[in-house]
């Protein structure tokens, strides 16, 4: 089978406005006071932060040292996280994050998460944003930088 197919189907679905069941596990989520914690701490090792969403809420304010990967619900999107990733071991852990809107409806992060694990990373983990970026991360006050 195509390793790529899998995440053509879950973009597909979530253009299409169908709810898709999460690739992900309860384990493979990361909590917002959790990552900030560790972005903040002199002593703890930061894992590469992906960006999966849309330009426009990434330059307004993102995660320090989040790297934009383009949305993951395109194809020039999923390319960027893959060229990004690959710079990275298939071994360590990988934070992706969009919070574009609630979880639910995000055309974003399934097919950025299968992306990865079609590729081999085995520690992918998603930022929980079940509300949106804003919401969950910059109201509770947790570090954001903007790129304008």
């Amino acid at each position: 089978m195509n390793l790529r197919l899998p995440t053509l189907l879950l973009a597909l679905s979530a253009l299409s406005g169908q709810t898709v069941p999460d690739p992900w596990t309860t384990a493979d989520l990361i909590q917002p006071a959790q990552l900030a914690a560790r972005l903040q701490s002199q002593t703890a090792a930061k894992p590469p932060v992906f960006y999966v969403g849309f330009g426009p809420l990434y330059r307004s304010k993102h995660i320090p040292g989040a790297e934009f990967a383009g949305p993951g619900n395109k194809p020039e999107g999923l390319q960027a996280l893959r060229e990004a990733a690959l710079k990275h071991p298939r071994t360590g852990e990988i934070v992706l994050y969009c919070g574009c809107c609630p979880w639910d409806h995000c055309p974003n992060l399934r097919p950025a998460f299968q992306t990865l694990h079609d590729l081999g990373f085995k520690r992918v983990r998603v930022l929980a944003l079940p509300t949106g970026f804003s919401k969950d991360w910059v109201e509770k006050g947790y570090p954001f930088e903007t790129s304008f």
